[in-house]
């Protein structure tokens, strides 16, 4: 990947706004771009398998004021996407999108209600955050985590999120490499290493599951790339699945799903 000379800081926050509580949350199917072809047949059942896990969220400072309803919030920090880990309403985003533990969010839930919660933990150097709702639906779903976080070049994936000023949008793409090489870091924020993804992100998606053909969790998006002039490569950073288990299982009882890939170095997956 060093030869495709991406310039990583240009791995940019990717906040986007939320859609008003209580419209249908529809998640619309972006053309795919080179190499997302192979999942445009099944992508229709993918969605209806993962989608139940995907959230949207507004990121606001903590004050001492009692809030009794949602529009009581102040002004949003960030905003950005999500996803459920468990069924007591954790939920994984990125750090960038998420700032600091004991921010407020409001979160829009995969059936398209409004859910409060707050920022429990900030992992900067990962570019990963948790995030505890209230009174999650028991209709949504928790993701699940690849058993084999080592995908292979060219395998399809596809992500969620919610790009600025328009509507949530599932990506088709494919993996490009499983290491990026080399550290990026950015405002603070950062990570040792990444998933290169063949994929159109946009800001709003920061923090949007990744999933494999089989609807499994493969990483989360973080940026963005582009050259040194500002144009889209149309390639995108993805925090492995390993990495997250890593954060997951220090910070909350994770599953045996996610502990048994806490080891798993995607560094030393095979290129090809």
């Amino acid at each position: 990947m060093n030869k495709l000379g991406i310039i990583s800081g240009a791995a940019l926050l990717l906040a986007g706004c939320m859609t008003p509580s209580g419209e249908p949350r529809v998640i619309q199917v972006s053309p795919a771009s080179t190499g997302g072809q192979a999942l445009s047949s099944s992508i229709s059942g993918l969605l209806q398998q993962t989608r139940q896990s995907y959230v949207t969220l507004v990121v606001s400072k903590a004050t001492n004021k009692r809030r009794n309803r949602l529009n009581e919030l102040e002004e949003s920090v960030t905003s950005g996407s999500g996803f459920l880990i468990d069924s007591e309403g954790y939920v994984l985003t990125a750090a960038h999108v998420a700032v600091q533990p004991g921010f407020v969010v409001e979160a829009r839930g995969p059936d398209g209600k409004n859910y409060v919660g707050r920022v429990v933990a900030v992992q900067k150097s990962s570019d990963s955050a948790l995030v505890k709702l209230r009174g999650i639906s028991s209709s949504a779903r928790p993701v699940a985590p690849v058993a084999q976080p080592c995908l292979r070049r060219g395998d399809p994936i596809f992500s969620l999120g919610k790009p600025r000023r328009t509507g949530d949008t599932a990506r088709l793409g494919e993996v490009a490499a499983m290491s990026f090489g080399r550290p990026v870091t950015y405002k603070g924020f950062g990570y040792s290493d990444a998933m290169v993804l063949k994929l159109e992100t946009r800001k709003g998606e920061s923090g949007g599951p990744v999933f494999t053909s089989s609807g499994r969790l493969a990483g989360m998006v973080v940026s963005t790339l582009s050259d040194g002039t500002g144009r889209h490569l149309n390639l995108a950073h993805a925090v492995t699945a390993p990495m997250l288990a890593q954060f997951v299982c220090a910070n909350t009882q994770c599953s045996a799903e996610w502990r048994a890939i806490t080891k798993v170095n995607t560094s030393s997956c095979p290129a090809t």
